[in-house]
């Protein structure tokens, strides 16, 4: 595993159209910031294999996931790990069961599976929280084992979501402290999705901007605030843009 990313694809829904170009090197946190419409969500729905190409590829570590003419690889067998906004813990589950999920769908046998799930929950300081469910934990401990769910598996991507939108705001600087120091020991590469620029320059090497389906300029946070190539990318990083927009 190595996190090497080449992705060239678009992807239509109706009157939107994505048309992105992400590469990423091992080892890179990449933020990708938008009004709401930029096609933030839908890029990462196409690396995860959630939404399928309408043209272009997906390339991880050399393995071809998806190429709109010759073939696609379903989620579940992708070295992709994915955390949405919200959670999305089983209810009647406990964390343990939670977290072991994913490698359960991997073809884990369920005692090898709950082993695993409680070793990774123990590194990420959530031990305590096994034998409980979902609603006995607040939504910052919920983040958390919803990231230790995606980390479990060991992918070479990680995707993240708005991580810190459901959060209450004096929560989030404590919750970034938290994901920068799982990304920093990520082996692979990552990407977050955020409309928050301070979640940006907390947790990421370098910014993509997009706007209505396209790539408007890439770069290290400081180096696009000085030198936009595009009026709305000095307006969005200085927070000046309302965060509406057309398409998904």
């Amino acid at each position: 595993m190595t996190g090497t990313l080449e992705a060239r694809f678009r992807v239509r829904r109706g009157e939107f159209v994505l048309d992105a170009e992400l590469v990423l090197a091992p080892g890179t946190v990449l933020a990708v910031v938008g009004r709401n419409g930029a096609g933030k969500s839908t890029a990462l729905a196409a690396l995860a294999g959630v939404t399928p190409l309408s043209a272009g590829r997906i390339v991880l570590d050399g393995r071809l996931l998806d190429d709109a003419a010759a073939g696609f690889v379903p989620p579940e067998r992708r070295p992709v790990g994915l955390v949405l906004q919200q959670p999305a813990l089983f209810p009647h589950l406990t964390v343990q069961d939670n977290v072991a999920f994913g490698l359960r769908t991997a073809g884990a046998p369920k005692a090898e599976a709950r082993e695993q799930a409680r070793t990774a929950l123990d590194e990420h300081g959530l031990g305590d929280f096994v034998d409980r469910r979902p609603a006995q934990v607040s939504g910052g401990q919920a983040a958390r084992i919803a990231l230790v769910r995606a980390l479990v598996r060991r992918p070479a991507l990680l995707l993240l979501d708005e991580p810190l939108a459901a959060i209450d705001a004096e929560l989030r600087p404590a919750l970034r402290g938290t994901i920068r120091g799982v990304l920093d020991s990520f082996p692979g590469s990552a990407i977050v999705v955020t409309h928050d620029i301070a979640d940006a320059e907390a947790l990421a090497d370098e910014v993509v901007v997009l706007d209505a389906g396209r790539v408007l300029q890439r770069g290290p946070l400081g180096v696009l605030r000085a030198e936009p190539t595009d009026p709305l990318v000095s307006r969005l990083l200085a927070g000046a843009v309302p965060n509406a927009g057309s398409g998904p």
